[in-house]
């Protein structure tokens, strides 16, 4: 156990948001998903089901710190993910 005079964390800091987590998610089960399985298939379906099932529970669970610009963000960051599967697909 750390002492509270070595480490006092600061007063309403909170570290990296939800919805950026869960970009970061989204971009590294979309890469490894886009990468591995060639022709599309049934998991390839079966993965992102469960990834769309991870988001809404995430958003969910997390509702009251999603704003306008973590909206935003994560629109973004889903508009990447369909641009990623298209250039993955037509190499």
């Amino acid at each position: 156990m750390i002492p509270k005079q070595i480490f006092n964390p600061r007063r309403g800091h909170r570290n990296s948001p939800p919805t950026l987590l869960l970009i970061i998610t989204n971009y590294i089960v979309s890469a490894l998903l886009f990468t591995t399985i060639s022709p599309t298939n049934w998991f390839f379906y079966v993965v992102l089901v469960c990834l769309g099932w991870y988001n809404y529970y995430t958003i969910r669970r997390n509702q009251d710190e999603i704003i306008r610009i973590n909206i935003i963000a994560y629109t973004i960051g889903w508009a990447g993910i369909v641009f990623l599967f298209f250039v993955t697909r037509n190499m």
